[in-house]
């Protein structure tokens, strides 16, 4: 009896200690990120490497990878490049974003933003979503590159001040009711940079935070019972002089308040960060959303399996992996599947994780 009565204490002392993103999961996501086709290629299959869930490029989809998906088991979430706007900007120019010094902002490294006021590529954009969610039942939208015009994925960030248009202006200056003056836009961007910081930094926040609600009601409309997630800078407040918030327009509260799952980017490798850093922003992320958030918003961290910069070694990859499924973390996810097949090693690291032990 008194072995029944400490039983029944600890399982309950575990229920206690469970987040409630984790009670609410039916199953912990176990997933890949990228082209995963390129696993079916190589001769793997979803079920056999106990991934559950594929996060797929909306560029990579296609009926035979989704139909394989759903037979081998795995849940089929689609990418979706919100603000990436190179393509774009070559029939559009008047799309690109403008520094405070009136000029077009230069790409950062490899990736080129857009304005995110330009209502012709939110149309754009909102009908390849449609066409998305007309062609396939998913399980869920993840928007990417939800973020003003810059570059975090490297240990030095680009980060440029944007964007100063007449378009962007204009609706800043009607959102304070005032005109703001000038006759430039370099006039325009001292004076709001000077006598409206606050209010500027909160406007573009806001501007982000319409964009997922428009995308997430497509995908509501039209698919109820789908994730809406979005894949986000992982910095902290005060990193690199509060540029989340400033620079990046994000701020995770209000993300979590318009999503159905948060997915931190803990490229490690790429920020120059140790292997527990992962674990350590899932904590501070789950402690800054808080129990009654966490109820209703789920944390499913994407990690770095991806040689760059430099080389992430299998222990490397498994240290990650391990960390990003801490609570309360209800589901991992590895960037990317081209790096597994380069490495055998690394396959089977995320076979025992996904099959022997719960990545808990």
């Amino acid at each position: 009896m008194k072995n029944f009565l400490l039983l029944l204490f600890l399982i309950g002392l575990i229920a206690c200690q469970s987040s409630p993103s984790q009670e609410a999961s039916e199953e912990f996501v176990q997933g890949i990120y990228g082209n995963p086709g390129t696993l079916l290629k190589a001769g793997y299959s979803f079920d056999s490497l106990g991934v559950n869930a594929v996060f797929v490029r909306s560029i990579s989809l296609n009926r035979e990878f989704y139909e394989t998906s759903k037979a081998q088991g795995a849940r089929v979430f689609v990418e979706f490049p919100t603000l990436n706007g190179k393509e774009y900007l070559t029939d559009h120019p008047d799309a690109w974003p403008i520094d405070e010094k009136g000029e077009k902002s230069p790409p950062a490294d490899w990736f080129i933003g857009i304005c995110p006021t330009h209502p012709g590529f939110k149309d754009y954009r909102a009908q390849q979503l449609r066409a998305i969610l007309a062609e396939y039942q998913v399980d869920g939208i993840f928007l990417d590159y939800v973020h003003w015009h810059a570059q975090f994925e490297t240990p030095e960030p680009i980060l440029p001040e944007t964007c100063f248009c007449d378009r962007c202006t204009g609706a800043f200056a009607s959102s304070l009711d005032t005109v703001i003056p000038g006759e430039t836009i370099p006039q325009k961007a001292d004076w709001i940079l000077e006598n409206a910081d606050a209010e500027w930094r909160t406007w573009r926040v806001g501007i982000l935070n319409g964009w997922i609600e428009d995308m997430g009601k497509i995908l509501k409309s039209q698919q109820p019972t789908a994730k809406l997630g979005v894949f986000h800078c992982a910095w902290y407040p005060a990193d690199y002089d509060s540029a989340l918030y400033r620079t990046m327009g994000l701020d995770p509260v209000a993300l979590a308040e318009r999503a159905d799952v948060l997915a931190p980017m803990l490229f490690h490798h790429m920020k120059g960060r140790p292997t527990t850093w992962v674990g350590e922003y899932v904590a501070w992320l789950g402690q800054t959303l808080g129990s009654e958030r966490l109820s209703k918003t789920q944390i499913w961290p994407i990690v770095q399996s991806h040689n760059n910069p430099g080389i992430v070694t299998p222990e490397e990859f498994r240290q990650v992996m391990i960390e990003g499924s801490k609570a309360p973390s209800s589901g991992i996810m590895m960037f990317s599947d081209q790096s597994l097949v380069e490495n055998p090693k690394k396959v089977q690291v995320m076979k025992e994780l996904y099959t022997k032990v719960r990545p808990q």
